[in-house]
């Protein structure tokens, strides 16, 4: 399918709305004239118009309007009462993409009955093409439907199509990862600026750190623990490092991943 092809309406322009629209226009997977977009702030509306999307002041017209990809792009607290709206105006075999975190396929279908609906959990680095995003059919959504899906997703990074099961966890591991890593870099550059490193030189050098190991482990497909051993030396200071760091970091993970997938559960009403 050419990506002229793909009409796309979203609801809900902010943070992971709007980067998902944007950067759909910007790999050049749908032209931006066929993404629409509804959210009730005008200066999120306004921020797509500049990039020649169109925008609507109301849910109802948005809907009118018809696209081939319907994505609810609004926080989970807020999704049942846009679901009700939405539920008598969508079309019969409507493609309906939702990214709210915790709420469930049979939840959506229930309030949409008619719609092919497709979760997916993306995270915020598709701001920079370069997300991580997992994605699960719903029990009507068709497998050309779902590629499509992951294919728009795909232009934004990864994509990967995975069980609902897993699709929560995927969620805590990709959603919160960002953060994490944030956290990681921000520590690393505090305990250099500590060491006697200036704040801005450290903090650089982390992110360049960070950003060539990354390249390096995907595009040579190493193993992580293969890569760590080549910049380990028997004795050697990153061997002590590792040692001091090591255990005490997998379960902090471990913690944080129980915490956010419990949080997930709550939100969903389990």
């Amino acid at each position: 399918m050419m990506s002229t092809d793909i009409t796309i309406s979203v609801v809900g322009a902010g943070s992971m709305g709007g980067a998902i629209a944007s950067g759909l226009a910007a790999s050049g997977m749908v032209d931006a004239r066929n993404i629409s977009a509804y959210d009730p702030s005008p200066a999120a509306l306004q921020a797509l118009r500049d990039k020649d999307m169109t925008v609507y002041a109301s849910l109802d017209g948005l809907v009118a309007a018809g696209s081939q990809v319907f994505l609810l792009a609004v926080k989970p607290q807020v999704l049942p009462q846009v679901l009700a709206e939405v539920a008598p105006l969508l079309p019969e075999g409507q493609l309906v993409v939702s990214i709210a975190a915790g709420v469930k396929l049979a939840t959506i279908e229930a309030a949409l009955p008619t719609a092919h609906v497709v979760r997916v959990m993306p995270n915020l680095p598709l701001q920079v093409l370069s997300g991580a995003s997992a994605v699960s059919a719903g029990t009507k959504a068709t497998a050309e439907e779902v590629e499509l899906v992951r294919s728009l997703f795909a232009a934004l990074g990864s994509a990967q199509v995975l069980t609902e099961a897993q699709l929560d966890v995927a969620g805590a591991v990709t959603g919160c990862g960002p953060a994490f890593f944030a956290l990681f870099v921000d520590d690393l550059t505090r305990v250099g600026v500590r060491a006697g490193l200036p704040a801005k030189a450290c903090r650089e050098l982390v992110l360049a750190t960070m950003r060539g190991v990354a390249m390096q482990l995907q595009e040579g497909g190493e193993h992580p623990r293969a890569y760590m051993e080549k910049v380990t030396s028997p004795g050697g200071t990153t061997a002590a490092a590792l040692e001091a760091m090591e255990g005490d970091m997998f379960y902090a993970c471990c913690d944080a991943i129980d915490a956010a997938l419990a949080r997930t559960k709550e939100l969903a009403g389990d």
